[in-house]
């Protein structure tokens, strides 16, 4: 394993000084003409995404490809290497909260998204932001998230940037400009829905669902023309009223395993996250949700499977008409959602090729199903699973044991509703044959609400809260997880002391990338999991990493920022990894050239001279306590972030000293200018 040493340190320190040595540390020409926003995103069209699998250079769609297999064939940055990585550039949002987003990168251009939906265009090679574009959420629209105010990315077509915004609008930017084309509220904005997910692009239509289940709401997958945003199709996951007519024979059938009068306090179903198409079979594959509330008793008090939650749903993406379904979790009781994310690949089962589809969702379980028919082909627990005792081996339904049947009182559950794996993207390597999960270990408690239940639209489980909350204290981690999807059986892991780790990304060159809840950012071996590296990201991440080439360098970039539900809810145990909340984009490049005198001359030779002044002064009497780069190990209190109080009386603080701190005093010793100067240089370390 390869941690962060000395001549990292030192590249990363340097890397500070400016796009000179950036240029120069990632073989990039510093004579390069400026990037253009959104140049090549005209030729972002139905082919360029059905062949996306097999352009390494760009990420142009969320999952890489179609497949969602979040596989790069680049390997450039391979398992021999990987230890030269170095960070060479930051972006801070300027945003606290849960940072989630998938980046997308189209000829040398990097688009991404914050907390409240804030977009933003960079300089995939230097970080510099070329457009920003803020959706102005109302911030009361945070009330109606119930777990964060998170937005996981951008989509992009022929010249435009498409996202989601927590509000329920769907709008289309320029890709050149960042300045809005159209939108369209594609929710009933008087009820609880949010949009959290990113769209997707099929056939020249933007796939979006929605969100709001815990709070009483129907949810539906929508489709909506690229070109003005009108609406082409909208499928409902779960039946409405049956005294009206219902929308599709689907959900006739589908409001028989229904009882009571589920339609009164919204049922659920939304489609918040999981999409993937396959352009062969023309299939589109959406994951839904749990059920509203969670408490199936008071939901649907007669029983049933309660279709379609909690589904793997096929359609037929010009209609969105059903073609098949999957019920991961029948009559989900939970919080069991089957919106996780979602491989395609072909596999080698019982000595045949079989075109599948693979989901690890919360329930424990990771399913192999035939993607053309939905045919069950295998499911086995990839965490602890006590809800259950196993799957029908012919029908693939789970077989509930009772012990989790929290209508007879109290019941401790594996997994709980944070899930064996949330919606962080796993990711599948075709050279391997892995499917790398970001997997969590925690013990659920369950009890039916004993107060009454609110009203519609208002954050309602029908379950006990307390309990629930109580249990986040108790059994808590998370582990990296690489699964044999053909053998159903776990390859290896890595464990972590915390859940709610980020998604994956695995190269050719035998790496997964993932970053943890507790801020740091690590390659292993993809076949057999040694970590090889690990970068501390000043933040914890939970969002998915990328990769890509510009100019023949290769790009590995993470979004770091804490937040999502487990940051929310998760008490003592979200708080025990000790990272702030702060949005930050790290992008990391090997570094090529050995570190030599003249470098390093060549560098220090280059700065203004007042710079020069202001930094030796700094290192002369300042370093040795306060770190080389005004950054302190951790000892003492960052002077980078000291209060305005501290800022107005620095001189003074200075000179006098503070005894009882250790601090010694400078009257004499440096002049009232100098000191001045020194402050001048803290304040322009970055942070």
């Amino acid at each position: 394993m390869l941690r962060i040493g000395p001549a990292s340190l030192l590249a990363s320190t340097l890397l500070y000084a400016g796009p000179a040595w950036s240029a120069e540390a990632t073989g990039a020409g510093a004579a390069a003409p400026p990037v253009v926003a959104g140049q090549g995103t005209d030729a972002i069209d139905d082919a360029a995404l059905v062949a996306a699998g097999s352009d390494p250079k760009d990420w142009i769609t969320h999952g890489r490809d179609y497949a969602e297999q979040r596989f790069s064939p680049l390997e450039q940055v391979n398992e021999s290497n990987v230890g030269r990585l170095v960070r060479v550039w930051t972006y801070p949002t300027g945003l606290t909260r849960g940072h989630e987003a998938t980046p997308i990168v189209v000829d040398g251009v990097m688009y991404a998204t914050g907390s409240w939906s804030v977009v933003f265009a960079l300089d995939a090679k230097t970080g510099k932001e070329l457009w920003r574009y803020d959706p102005e959420v109302p911030k009361a629209v945070g009330a109606k998230a119930c777990c964060d105010v998170v937005n996981r990315g951008v989509a992009v077509y022929e010249g435009k940037i498409y996202f989601g915004a927590l509000d329920g609008r769907l709008i289309a930017l320029d890709a050149k400009t960042g300045k809005p084309v159209w939108q369209v509220v594609t929710v009933d904005q008087d009820k609880a829905y949010t949009i959290t997910g990113a769209p997707r692009i099929v056939k020249g239509r933007v796939i979006i669902g929605n969100g709001g289940a815990e709070f009483g709401v129907r949810g539906y997958v929508s489709a909506y023309d690229t070109k003005d945003g009108k609406l082409v199709w909208r499928t409902f996951t779960v039946p409405g009223d049956p005294s009206k007519p219902f929308e599709s024979e689907a959900l006739e059938k589908a409001a028989k395993t229904w009882t009571g009068e589920w339609w009164k306090i919204g049922a659920g179903g939304t489609v918040w996250d999981s999409m993937a198409y396959d352009p062969q079979l023309d299939l589109l594959y959406v994951g839904t949700g749990n059920g509203s509330p969670w408490s199936r008793i008071e939901r649907s008090p007669g029983g049933g499977d309660n279709l379609y939650l909690s589904s793997i749903l096929a359609l037929d993406p010009d209609t969105g008409e059903l073609r098949w379904h999957f019920q991961t979790t029948p009559g989900d009781n939970w919080d069991f959602t089957a919106t996780q994310h979602m491989i395609l690949a072909d596999l080698e089962i019982g000595g045949r090729s079989r075109r599948v589809i693979m989901q690890a969702p919360k329930n424990g379980y990771f399913w192999v199903l035939d993607r053309e028919s939905g045919e069950f082909l295998s499911a086995k627990p990839y965490v602890e699973v006590t809800w259950s005792d196993g799957v029908d081996p012919k029908t693939g339904r789970p077989i509930e044991n009772g012990s989790a049947d929290y209508a007879k009182g109290l019941a401790l559950v594996k997994p709980t509703a944070f899930g064996g794996h949330n919606w962080q993207p796993m990711s599948f390597n075709p050279k391997t044959g892995l499917v790398y999960i970001p997997a969590q270990e925690i013990l659920g408690g369950y009890r039916i609400d004993p107060k009454p239940l609110l009203a519609k639209e208002h954050y309602n489980t029908g379950t006990d809260m307390a309990v629930f909350a109580a249990m986040t204290r108790e059994i808590v981690a998370g582990h990296l997880l690489a699964w044999d999807p053909v053998a159903q059986k776990e390859a290896w892991r890595h464990p972590y002391a915390m859940p709610w780790n980020g998604g994956t990304l695995t190269t050719a060159g035998n790496l997964v990338f993932q970053g943890t809840a507790d801020g740091r950012f690590i390659a292993f071996r993809a076949d057999d999991g040694r970590q090889l590296w690990e970068f501390h990201t000043g933040s914890g991440v939970i969002a998915a990493p990328i990769t890509y080439s510009v100019d023949g360098v290769q790009y590995v970039t993470v979004v770091a920022g804490w937040g999502g539900a487990f940051a929310l809810a998760g008490g003592d145990a979200g708080a025990q990894g000790g990272q702030p909340s702060k949005g930050l984009v790290h992008t990391f490049a090997l570094f090529n050239q050995p570190i030599t005198p003249a470098m390093v001359e060549g560098l220090l030779s280059g700065r203004p001279d007042a710079d020069a002044k202001r930094e030796d002064l700094y290192h002369k009497w300042c370093s040795r306590c306060h770190g080389v780069t005004a950054i302190s190990g951790g000892a003492l209190a960052d002077l980078r972030l000291s209060s305005p109080d501290v800022q107005s009386a620095f001189v003074e603080i200075v000179q006098k000293g503070m005894p009882g701190v250790g601090m010694p005093a400078f009257e004499g010793i440096l002049s009232p200018d100098e000191i001045r100067e020194i402050q001048t240089y803290v304040k322009s370390r970055p942070h």
